[in-house]
C-alpha cells in the first residue's frame, strides 16, 4: 500500500486495490490526513471529535478510552437503531462521531482545520454501487455461457482468498452460498478443505445435517459442534463488549460460536456472505413485488383478523400474524423507499422518547424494478450495517480473519450487468449460484427453503432469559433513563410473554440496547 501511495497517489490507489480494508494515511508533505473504507463496508472506521481533538479508530471502545471523549448518545441514531436493529452508517450511537461510509474516502488538511464540524460533508465516494447499477448494460447470452463466465470469475475470487500463510478453512452451513464457496475451494485444493458447522438441538434451528451431506459429497475435512442453550446464553453476556454500539441481529450469537469453533484450528475462514444481496436471495426480493400487486382491499381483510384469532387458527405458525401485519402495511406504502422501510423496521411507532421521525436516507433509481431496487438497497444498507458488522465483530473477537469471495468488486460488476432472469427465476432467487453449485453437488442436497442462521430467542425470553430481560426492561429504570417510552416497552414485553413471538425482534433490539447501555454508559 505504501509503495502504491508513493507511486500513483492516494486516489488512484483506491481505484486499483480490491478486497477488505479501512486505513488512515498521513501525507507528511501535503500535511493531509486521508481516511478510506472498502467498497462494501466489510471493515469499520469511526471518525469524530473529542472536544478539540480529532479521534478515529476501528472500534468505538478505543475512542471511549480517550480522556476527553464525550459519550453522549445521539437520539437520532438511537431512533434509527430501534427501527433497524443496528446503527446505520454514517451515524454512530454517539454525538459528534461518524462511521465512514462504504466505498468512501475522507481527506482533511490539518492546516487551518476547524474542529467540531459535521464530517459527513467531507465523505467522498471513490466507488459507488449505485453508479455501477445506473451505468450497466445488460449482457444477454445463453444460460450456459453466463454460468460458465460466472463460475470462472468466482473461482478466481475464491482462489485469491485462499492465499494464506496461516491455516485456512471455511464456514459451511449447508446453504447455497457457503456450499458454492466450499465447492470451488475444494476444486482448487490439493488436500481436503477444513469446514466448520455448528448445530442446535432445538427443532427448526439445526442445519448441521445438511452441511454434513455437502461436506461428505465434496470430501472436505468436516468439523461440527452442537451448541447447548447454555452455550448461546453465555455469548449474550459478551455481546456488549464485542459490539461497541447497540447491535441486535440475533444471529450474532451463532456467528460468534462458529467463529470460536473454527478458530481452534484455523486463522482464516471463507464465508458465503454477499450472495443474497446481489442475487435476490432474500424472500423480500421476490415476494414483495407479488404482494404489491394485491388489490388494496386485501389490506382491510388483513387488518380485520385479530392476531389472537390467527394464533388460535395456526398454532404451529406463530409468525403468521406478524407477516400479515407487515403485508397490510406494505399495501398502504406510497413508494419504493417506504416499502423498504416497512420491510426492515421493527416498530410502526418508534418507542424512542422524543425521537425524530427518522428513516434510512434512500435514493431510488428511476426505472429500476422493485426487486432490483430492494437488492441494491440491501447491498448499500443491510449488508454493511447488519451482516458485515455482525461477521466482522464476531470473527475479530476470536482473532479469526473472515474473507468473503462473493464480495469481490468484480462479482458485483458482473452480476449487475446481467438481466434479472439470471438472478431470480421461477419464483426463486440466486439462480446463478444454484446453477454453479449443481455442477458440484446434487440438487437434492440444496434445493430447499432458505433457513436463517438463527436461535430460539423467542422461547428463551419466556424461560431461561426471562429474569435477565425483566431486569433490563424494568419500568422505573427505563423512566429514569429517559430514552424509551417505558410504558410502551412494558406493554410489548408483557404481550410477548402471553402471545407468541411476534415482538421478538423488537424486544431483542431493546434488550441489546439496554445491555450495551449498562456496560458502556
Amino acid at each position: 500500500l505504501l509503495a502504491l501511495f508513493e507511486t500513483i497517489g492516494f486516489e488512484k490507489t483506491l481505484d486499483v486495490i480490491n478486497g477488505m480494508f479501512s486505513f488512515v494515511l498521513w501525507d507528511r508533505k501535503a500535511r493531509m490526513l486521508h481516511f478510506a473504507r472498502d467498497r462494501f463496508g466489510k471493515k469499520p472506521l469511526y471518525v469524530g471529535w473529542a472536544n478539540d481533538a480529532l479521534v478515529f479508530g476501528s472500534e468505538l471502545k478505543s475512542l471511549c478510552a480517550y480522556r476527553d471523549f464525550n459519550k453522549e448518545i445521539d437520539t437520532q441514531s438511537l431512533a434509527l437503531y430501534s427501527q433497524y436493529s443496528c446503527v446505520p452508517a454514517p451515524h454512530s450511537i454517539y454525538k459528534n462521531v461518524w462511521q465512514l461510509m462504504p466505498g468512501c474516502s475522507l481527506s482533511m488538511p490539518l492546516e487551518g482545520l476547524e474542529t467540531g464540524g459535521d464530517l459527513t460533508a467531507l465523505m467522498v465516494p471513490y466507488w459507488s454501487a449505485q453508479n455501477i447499477v445506473e451505468k450497466r448494460s445488460n449482457l444477454n447470452d445463453s444460460d450456459s455461457n453466463i454460468v460458465d463466465g460466472f463460475e470462472t470469475l468466482l473461482k478466481a475470487c475464491v482462489r485469491d482468498r485462499m492465499l494464506s500463510d496461516v491455516p485456512l478453512g471455511a464456514f459451511l452451513s449447508g446453504g447455497i452460498d457457503s456450499s458454492v464457496i466450499v465447492s470451488l475451494m475444494q476444486a482448487q485444493s490439493e488436500r481436503p478443505v477444513h469446514t466448520y458447522t455448528i448445530g442446535f438441538e432445538e427443532a427448526g434451528f439445526n442445519e448441521a445435517e445438511h452441511a454434513r451431506e455437502v461436506a461428505a459429497h465434496l470430501g472436505t475435512d468436516h468439523h461440527e459442534h452442537f451448541c447447548s442453550a447454555r452455550d448461546a446464553m453465555n455469548v449474550i453476556k459478551k455481546l456488549p463488549d464485542m459490539y461497541d454500539e447497540p447491535f441486535a441481529d440475533q444471529s450474532a450469537i451463532p456467528t460468534y460460536l462458529v467463529a470460536q469453533f473454527a478458530r481452534r484450528d484455523v486463522t482464516v475462514a471463507l464465508s458465503g456472505d454477499g450472495g443474497d444481496e446481489m442475487l435476490g436471495g432474500y424472500s423480500r426480493h421476490f415476494t414483495t413485488p407479488r404482494i404489491m400487486k394485491f388489490p388494496k382491499s386485501f389490506r382491510h381483510l388483513a387488518d380485520a383478523i385479530p392476531a389472537s384469532v390467527l394464533n388460535t387458527l395456526f398454532p404451529t405458525k406463530p409468525l403468521l400474524a406478524k407477516h400479515l401485519e407487515k403485508m397490510s402495511a406494505l399495501l398502504s406504502a406510497n413508494n419504493q423507499a417506504e416499502i423498504y422501510h416497512i420491510l426492515l423496521r421493527n416498530w410502526e411507532d418508534n418507542p424512542v422518547a422524543a425521537h425524530a421521525n427518522v428513516r434510512l436516507d434512500l435514493d431510488p433509481i428511476e426505472g429500476l424494478d422493485l426487486s432490483e431496487q430492494l437488492m441494491l438497497w440491501d447491498t448499500q444498507h443491510y449488508l454493511p450495517n447488519d451482516i458485515l458488522t455482525k461477521v466482522d465483530r464476531a470473527t475479530m473477537a476470536v482473532s479469526l480473519e473472515g474473507r468473503a469471495p462473493l464480495l469481490d468488486r468484480r462479482i458485483f460488476e458482473f452480476v449487475w450487468g446481467l438481466p434479472m432472469q439470471f438472478k431470480i427465476r421461477d419464483g426463486k432467487g440466486k439462480w446463478l449460484l444454484r446453477e454453479v453449485l449443481a455442477r458440484h453437488v446434487p440438487r437434492e442436497m440444496f434445493e430447499r427453503p432458505k433457513q436463517g442462521f438463527g436461535i430460539p430467542i423467542a422461547d428463551w425470553l419466556r424461560s431461561d432469559l426471562r429474569d435477565w430481560a425483566e431486569d433490563l426492561l424494568d419500568e422505573k429504570a427505563l423512566e429514569a433513563q429517559g430514552l424509551y417510552d417505558a410504558k410502551a416497552v412494558r406493554a410489548v414485553w408483557e404481550h410477548h410473554l402471553t402471545s407468541g413471538q411476534r415482538h421478538c425482534d423488537a424486544l431483542w433490539t431493546l434488550l441489546m440496547f439496554q445491555a450495551w447501555h449498562k456496560r458502556w454508559q
